[in-house]
């Protein structure tokens, strides 16, 4: 398969560990199959970046996908939880994290790939919403699809980075891609605003009743 990674400069060889670990799955090479994605990330500091371009073969690679139905939304948000560095306090959002990191924590270690969300600054915000108790998991679910950030292919073992290989880079000019990369957060975040004011049904799961319910994966009301 054909990935692209945005990056400020050109990297041919990526380096295992080489990224923060705080980023959305900790350690790892970030990549996209959009070239465009990949082009507004390049450019999230205003300033041009290159998007790289890799053939990345992925046989033989034991791969998560959290986008598969046997996994959900608050799987992802308890790997948020271990791996970003800011999580806001007050309300439940502490209790919440607690409970997140014991019952729907993924562990990665196993992993060659992830593939999942990316949790851009308006997708994070809209996470910790839902964390707080202010937002119900159905709202969270319909504001992970306002965006089209599309999904992340993150290479987490020194394995994957065996199975990847440098094509060629593209130039991202700040000027076009850090625009688009700012129309698609407003709109993300003006389609949210409409949706956190639609109302909620009396059956709908907030972030407090799933933790006095002692819900778990596999729950039918999570899917």
């Amino acid at each position: 398969m054909i990935v692209y990674h945005g990056s400020d400069h050109i990297i041919e060889t990526p380096v295992y560990k080489g990224s923060k670990k705080t980023d959305d799955y900790g350690y790892g090479f970030y990549t996209t199959e959009s070239l465009e994605l990949a082009k507004e990330w390049a450019c999230s500091d205003q300033r041009d970046g290159f998007a790289n371009a890799y053939d990345l073969d992925v046989d033989n690679l034991n791969v998560l996908r959290l986008t598969s139905p046997e996994y959900n939304i608050l799987n992802w948000l308890a790997i948020l939880a271990k791996y970003r560095s800011y999580w806001q306090n007050g309300s439940i959002a502490e209790e919440a994290k607690d409970y997140l990191q014991r019952h729907f924590f993924v562990d990665l270690s196993p992993y060659d790939i992830v593939i999942g969300y990316r949790a851009d600054d308006s997708y994070f915000s809209f996470a910790q919403d839902f964390a707080a108790g202010t937002i119900s998991f159905k709202k969270l679910s319909e504001a992970m699809r306002l965006g089209k950030l599309g999904e992340q292919i993150v290479l987490k073992s020194q394995t994957a980075f065996a199975h990847i290989r440098f094509i060629g880079a593209e130039p991202a000019a700040a000027d076009i891609y850090y625009e688009r990369k700012t129309i698609r957060d407003r709109e993300a975040r003006r389609a949210y605003r409409s949706v956190r004011r639609s109302s909620d049904g009396l059956a709908e799961l907030y972030m407090i009743d799933i933790m006095r319910e002692g819900i778990e994966n596999g729950d039918p009301r999570l899917l």
